[in-house]
């Protein structure tokens, strides 16, 4: 869900930030690169000097190891030594035998490639990891003392980016996960990306400001923005980092003879303006260019200069009011004139085709490339050249899930393979498009790696070399759960898209009485079969959950963890990746639980309800404890942070509802009509289950034993407006919750993988 309330648009960081100041690109053969070559001339123009690189790379250093920080030596040097491409080298300092002298020496074309170079030789000779704080952090445990840092090959070691660019983030990452971040947080982010040698990330934080000056310029004021600008918790709905068509209601008054149409509904209840139907200025009206050219100008005026990127995305889940190819073309030339007026060196990203663009002027995103890519069935990407992107997460959701294998070979297989029609010719970067981070480590450090990888991976070595470098020692107990893993949850290939619709998280909202549960293929809990849910009744929707293993290996998976926390328990990425595990496997329980409630409902067995949901119940309960031993699943941190950017009482409110809103409700709802993006952002996070999904559960199955006990219908009007009315109150709490952990992860891990997982049936209870 890229884009809601409005079309999304959005300008690329020019730099990996002013900590950085620097962009990594790179030379290729490809035909796509170029066609960009200009650009990537201009870049290499406009970059930051190189003492200026060094310094913010050793800055990163010092931030990440500063009792390792003497043993590295960074150096700028030529594309020349590089073979004309970009690179990084490793060598070993020729005076490393001298007490107090660097050890290693790490050269690259820009600081980005430092970073990168550095981050390499962490991984593959110190066996060291670098993850989120939330995903575990930084493992450095086993990295050397000082004066015995391991030595690479005396020739040293080159490696070369395959393409030139590595993108990152999508157009709503900045409300699903950086909503509420201070500088602090910021500065960690910026320094993780370098890291990953990531050299095209979307900059979004601040452009409200600029629109808010860029409208102001066409007389609208700011109290008709107020309701052009979501909240604080939904400014990516909002933002539109390069014109796209998309302007104020009160636009119509100030211009009454321009071109305006208000388009359709987007995802809300009974298209409450307030929620929904953006109005577009038609290309053809000689403001588009002129609103255009002044956001442009305005950007340059604040930053000074940018990356010459932007992205723009007309119609993103959106209907065009026109629905002809000569329409769609005339607004993507308005578009693009409108870039250009302000500069005359801008390139568009996007992630859907035009061919108003001239050649060269417009990169595309695959975005869904490791699931449906588009790449290997679009006739050479129409001869555009376009970014392999992962996207993997939806909204920030926590469910362990992931494609190894498609992560390992898909980005090779862009840039390598015969059978595409030459669409490897423009490929010209590989990227990460999720909507959430902050989840599945094993995934993003993969995919990471694959801006330098030239050959497919082989995924069975990596794995077992990652969780060594994960954990700091070789555990072969751990390293046969990550192969369970490797092939169970990480190996998704049903092609579906992965929202976690979890009973739990996402609580159906239909009559009990038409969910039909059926038969499905994966082995569980003791019993041959799992169950899955459908409707008899296709009136109504229910999204079940999603299921692509088998739930009995995971649990093994998760039974050799546990043998293992002896071993390991002091690690907190072990700690993090056990909960992770131990919630997984106790989600997929809890939904198998839901259906013999609903099946016990069906048969009129009122006292099997009862049991059966108070185990749920307790369940969610256990849950929540569980979550409450890993600073990564805590609902509190999100919720301070939101109430410590505010700068009075009434903001501190305001923020608090908008960060409990976005995870809940989203708010377009009626008293008896929840909303349609209701539960989009679900999190496992202590605090919300306890608080929230426990007690709207226990709604529903108090509805389903009074209809039980009474010989009446459920009575789903009533459920809904009782549920509506606990989320509204829920919005509107203020109560605090824990922002550090509490508990020990293994010690209740154990508890209930013997309490609900054990050698029992899911059916037995």
């Amino acid at each position: 869900m890229d884009s809601p309330f409005r079309s999304v648009s959005l300008i690329l960081f020019f730099i990996i930030t002013i900590t950085l100041s620097t962009l990594a690109v790179a030379q290729s053969s490809t035909i796509g690169v170029q066609y960009i070559s200009r650009l990537l001339d201009i870049q290499e123009r406009e970059r930051a000097p190189p003492s200026v690189q060094l310094a913010a790379a050793y800055a990163v250093l010092q931030r990440l190891l500063p009792s390792h920080y003497s043993a590295f030596q960074f150096r700028i040097i030529s594309k020349k030594q590089c073979d004309g491409e970009y690179c990084f080298i490793l060598r070993n300092h020729p005076s490393s035998y001298i007490r107090g002298t660097p050890e290693i020496v790490i050269s690259g074309v820009t600081g980005v490639e430092v970073l990168a170079g550095l981050h390499w030789y962490l991984r593959y000779w110190c066996g060291s990891h670098i993850s989120w704080d939330k995903t575990g952090g930084v493992q450095v445990a086993s990295m050397p003392k000082l004066g015995s840092f391991p030595r690479v090959q005396d020739a040293g070691v080159l490696v070369k980016r395959p393409i030139p660019l590595n993108y990152y983030q999508n157009a709503v990452t900045s409300s699903y996960t950086f909503a509420w971040w201070d500088w602090k947080r910021w500065e960690k982010e910026i320094d993780w990306m370098a890291l990953q040698g990531i050299n095209l990330p979307l900059a979004f934080t601040g452009q409200e400001a600029i629109w808010q000056k860029v409208f102001q310029k066409f007389n609208i004021s700011n109290s008709d923005l107020d309701d052009f600008f979501g909240g604080p918790g939904f400014l990516a709905w909002s933002l539109l980092p390069a014109f796209s068509g998309n302007v104020p209601a009160a636009l119509q008054n100030v211009f009454p003879s321009a071109k305006i149409t208000q388009l359709g509904n987007w995802f809300s209840v009974k298209s409450d303006p307030r929620w929904c139907c953006t109005y577009l200025l038609d290309a053809t009206d000689p403001l588009f260019i002129e609103i255009g050219r002044a956001f442009i100008e305005q950007q340059l005026k604040e930053y000074g200069r940018t990356s010459h990127i932007y992205n723009c995305d007309t119609f993103d889940e959106n209907t065009p009011p026109v629905d002809s190819p000569e329409y769609i073309s005339s607004l993507g030339a308005a578009i693009y004139s409108g870039m250009q007026s302000g500069d005359s060196d801008a390139v568009w990203l996007m992630q859907a085709l035009l061919n108003s663009v001239p050649l060269g002027k417009l990169v595309v995103l695959d975005l869904f490339a490791e699931v449906k890519p588009i790449w290997s069935t679009s006739k050479q990407f129409y001869g555009v050249p376009y970014i392999w992107c992962m996207l993997h997460n939806f909204a920030g959701n926590i469910e362990m899930y992931g494609i190894l294998d498609s992560i390992a070979f898909g980005p090779v297989e862009a840039r390598t393979s015969e059978n595409t029609t030459m669409a490897s010719l423009f490929n010209v970067g590989v990227g990460m498009s999720m909507e959430g981070i902050e989840q599945n480590p094993v995934v993003y450090d993969l995919m990471s790696e694959m801006a330098f990888q030239h050959e497919k991976v082989d995924v069975k070595a990596w794995i077992n070399q990652y969780s060594v470098r994960r954990y700091g020692r070789s555990v072969p107990a751990i390293q046969d759960a990550w192969n369970v893993l490797y092939h169970t949850v990480y190996n998704c290939t049903d092609g579906a898209t992965d929202k976690n619709r979890d009973v739990i998280v996402a609580f159906p909202d239909v009559d009990p009485s038409i969910i039909s549960v059926t038969e499905g293929k994966y082995q569980n809990y003791g019993k041959p079969v799992s169950k899955e849910a459908v409707l008899k009744s296709e009136t109504s929707s229910y999204d079940h959950p999603h299921l692509w293993y088998s739930t009995s290996e995971v649990i093994r998976a998760l039974e050799l963890f546990i043998a293992s926390g002896n071993e390991l328990s002091a690690s907190n990425t072990y700690r993090y990746d056990l909960i992770d595990l131990t919630r997984q496997a106790l989600a997929k329980y809890a939904n198998e639980l839901f259906l013999n409630i609903i099946e016990a409902y069906q048969l009129n067995d009122a006292h099997g309800v009862f049991q059966l949901s108070r185990r749920f119940l307790e369940l969610v309960e256990d849950m929540d404890s569980l979550l409450a031993c890993h600073d990564g699943f805590l609902l509190g941190p999100w919720l301070e942070s939101a109430k410590q950017l505010a700068q009075n009482e009434e903001q501190e409110k305001q923020y608090e509802w908008n960060a409990r809103t976005q995870i809940t409700m989203w708010f377009d709802n009626t008293e008896e009509e929840a909303s349609l993006l209701r539960d989009y952002g679900n999190k496992y996070w202590s605090g919300l289950l306890r608080d929230y999904y426990g007690p709207r559960a226990a709604i529903y199955f108090k509805y389903m034993i009074e209809s039980l006990e009474s010989g009446d219908g459920f009575r789903l009007k009533d459920w809904r407006r009782e549920w509506i009315k606990l989320t509204n109150d829920w919005q509107n709490g203020r109560n605090v919750y824990p922002v550090e952990s509490n508990g020990d992860a293994l010690i209740t891990s154990q508890w209930l993988y013997n309490k609900y997982l054990q050698g029992t049936s899911v059916f037995d209870h």
